[in-house]
This record gives C-alpha cells, structure tokens and sequence, in this order.
C-alpha cells in the first residue's frame, strides 16, 4: 500500500491512542506483525508553545519505521506550524490528523470529532497541515457527530479533494464514543467513495475480524485499536490469518508476563520510573485478562508504583502458572 510516496509492507496498523501507543508498546506490535504505528495524540497549541512533555510523545524508536506523528487541533495557522515542527523534530514518514477523538474536552473544543461539525474549517486544517508538513498527511476520523448526522462519506471525499494522501474511519459516532456496535457498512461506503487508501477502524478484536472488516469493507488496511491493549500478538495472529498460515494460540501467561515486563522496562528508559509504573498499573492488568484469579493480581497491579514491584507480580506470575 502507498501512502503519497510511503510504502506501506503490510495491511495491519497500529491505531493511535492516548496514553496507551508509547515508544515501548509501538516496539512490541512492530516486533509482532503491525506494518505501521503512529503516535499518541500529540497537541499542536501545545507543540507551537514549546510545552517540555510534548516533544517526547513524537519520539520513535530506532527503525520505526513507516510511522506516523498524530496531532489534534482546529487552528489552521496552529495546525501549520506544529505540523513543521513535528517534521523537523521527529522525522515521521507521515502527519495524521485526529478528527475523530470523542472525549469531551477535546471535541467540545471543537478540536477531535468536533471538526466533523465544521467540515469547511476541517478542510482548511487539512490543507494547512499538508502546507506544513512536506509529506504525506493522512486524517482519521469518525461515522460522524451522532446518529442525527452521519457525514463519513461526504467528509471522506472532502478531505481528499482537500489533498490528504490516506483516510482511516471509525465505525461509530462521537456521541457513541466506543459502546455498541461498529458500523462496518459506513467505512465500506466512504471506501466506494474515495480514491486515496482507506484504513478500517473499529472492533477488531481477533484475528478473524482483522479478516472480515477487509473482506467486508475493502478497505486497504484495518487499524487496530483496543484489541491490541494487553495483547500485542493480535498482529501476529491477523498476519498469520491473512497471509494463509496456521494462526498461533494465545501466548503462555509466562511468555505475556515477560512481554509485559520488557514494555515497562522500556518505557521507564524513556519516561522515567514514576510514570512508566502508573501506566503499567492498567497495562499490566490488561496483560493478564482472563488469567485465573485475575482480581487479586489486578489489586495488586493497580498499587504499583517501583519497577521493583513490577518485577516481583511477574516473577509471582510465571511461578503460578508454569503451564498455563
């Protein structure tokens, strides 16, 4: 797949989300079959007025590559200028931008899915950030602002006629944020409409929904979002699937307890031991979905706050379940 002059090996993305799609997690998914990542949110306001915390958010890790610096916003000459800097500071072979973030304090901003209300000023940030960047930007955004207003297909074409190289859309309205059922039909509809590539967005979960939102949408390529929180291998056994080999089982909670802990090592690298152990109190819990007698682990795991406790829940884990 080409993203403008960006070639893409592969169909499997890792969608953008806030305070879960660090450096440490993009580096296991990578390493386990997704094609392309791209970046937490990262504040354009933010990013034009120096903040210190939002630089690290674009940073890649060696070899990540292609991958993709998200920005959110509605202020075209903001938009511009953060789009430039996160070119110069990051180097991303792509600038997405996020028009489709339900959370209230974005969108009620105008910023997020907000802009799926003001199409004409969504465009105007498009061609904005495509002035800025000097590559490929692409826009991720939703069904629409509620049920009253479904204009994924109109906005589609909108922002391609605006330039913007690759859409990716998610199945659900701002106002259903992530409860019911992802419209597959829509993302098929705005794929019909639009020459560019179309990544497909929402509840895929397992390797066979990886398959079926494809089949379904003909989409170009599926954005996975939640599904892989806690379970990275999603990748693996997607690609496993599509390519017409044996899909592998679910890892050993051994084998996920080690995959955890790297991640958490990694980031402490990178963000410090005190945040990287208050992101780990809801990662490591999703790690260990579905382990027998999950609810005492997860007590343990939501007080965690030393890289040595850490350690120690994943010493206990793969003591307590040798075989499982």
């Amino acid at each position: 797949m080409n993203i403008g002059n960006v070639t893409i090996h592969g169909r499997l993305a890792l969608a953008p989300m806030a305070g879960v799609t660090d450096l440490a997690f993009r580096v296991i998914c990578r390493e386990l079959g997704a094609a392309y990542t791209v970046t937490e949110m990262v504040s354009a306001k933010a990013l034009c007025y120096q903040d210190k915390k939002t630089v690290p958010l674009m940073e890649l890790a060696p070899g990540e590559h292609p991958a993709a610096v998200q920005l959110f916003g509605s202020d075209p000459v903001c938009m511009q200028e953060a789009a430039a800097k996160a070119a110069e500071l990051a180097n991303p072979d792509i600038i997405d931008i996020n028009m489709g973030c339900p959370v209230h304090k974005i969108a009620a901003n105008g910023d997020g899915s907000g802009l799926m209300r003001n199409p004409e000023l969504a465009a105007k940030v498009a061609e904005a950030v495509i002035r800025g960047a000097g590559r490929p930007v692409t826009v991720k955004f939703r069904k629409g602002w509620d049920a009253e207003h479904v204009n994924a297909v109109e906005f589609g074409r909108l922002m391609e006629d605006a330039g913007v190289s690759a859409i990716t859309v998610h199945g659900r309205t701002r106002t259903q944020m992530y409860a019911g059922k992802a419209d597959w039909e829509i993302i098929r509809q705005v794929k019909a409409a639009v020459q560019i590539p179309v990544f497909a967005n929402g509840d895929v979960f397992s390797a066979q929904d990886a398959a079926d939102i494809l089949a379904y949408t003909g989409a170009d390529g599926v954005m996975i979002g939640r599904g892989a929180c806690g379970d990275p291998w999603l990748f693996q056994r997607a690609k496993a699937l599509l390519e017409g080999r044996e899909v592998p089982p679910m890892p050993s909670v051994a084998q996920r307890a080690d995959t955890a802990l790297r991640q958490f090592r990694m980031a402490c690298q990178y963000k410090g031991e005190h945040i990287a152990c208050l992101e780990a109190r809801k990662s490591f819990a999703w790690y260990m979905k579905g382990v027998r007698g999950g609810t005492r682990w997860k007590a343990r795991m939501t007080q965690l706050s030393t890289m040595a406790e850490v350690e120690t829940i994943a010493r206990e884990l793969k003591e307590a379940y040798p075989e499982e």
